[in-house]
């Protein structure tokens, strides 16, 4: 079922005449209650835009009132017209250069914490990773390093592979590396 112009044109009048939903659909055809309504707020009708009258239901014998001036009639709601309000204009975020996301095959900036480690610290790792058996991902095990080295979006990106320092999940050149001393963390920090 597709919304055609006059099927439309359809629901709209019978929405202002303040059918339900379900009447709409009944009266279409080949629509769900859920369907309509969903085409009545697109439309932006979702207020009833006149009094009309209220959907019909099936008459119920009711009891005479004993005092009919005692029921009083409440008075209808004051209608609003509803305009759609303007939308904000939206100025382009700004990302920060941390949260920025690199696409595949990019290499990564120079992250600032290879700058902070010690140099006799870099040249073990180097020596290690000279020895190390280069894994893949799937060849990792709780006893190999999981020290990942290179860019994750070439195809030269391994994981260093030696044995692990016992509790850790590095060998332990990268050990050195992962896990410093808070003292030393504190005094590059100033």
């Amino acid at each position: 079922m597709s919304w055609t112009d006059e099927r439309v044109e359809v629901l709209k009048k019978m929405w202002g005449d303040g059918q339900s939903a379900s009447q709409i659909a009944k009266e279409l055809g080949g629509v769900t209650r859920n369907a309509v309504i969903g085409k009545v707020h697109r439309l932006g009708l979702s207020n009833r835009t006149t009094g009309g009258a209220a959907p019909q239901k099936p008459a119920v014998k009711e009891k005479p009132a004993a005092k009919p001036e005692a029921i009083k009639a409440k008075p209808a709601p004051k209608e609003v017209a509803a305009e759609p309000a303007p939308e904000p204009e939206r100025s382009p975020a700004v990302i920060p250069a941390r949260k920025q996301i690199i696409p595949a095959g990019q290499p990564l900036p120079p992250q600032p914490s290879a700058n902070e480690i010690s140099p006799e610290a870099l040249a073990s790792v180097r020596e290690v990773e000279k020895k190390a058996k280069r894994l893949g991902l799937m060849e990792l095990t709780e006893r190999t390093c999981k020290w990942p080295i290179g860019d994750p979006a070439t195809d030269d990106f391994w994981f260093c592979g030696l044995p692990v320092q016992a509790g850790k999940p590095y060998c332990e050149a990268h050990v050195g590396v992962a896990f410093q001393p808070m003292s030393s963390r504190r005094d590059r920090r100033r």
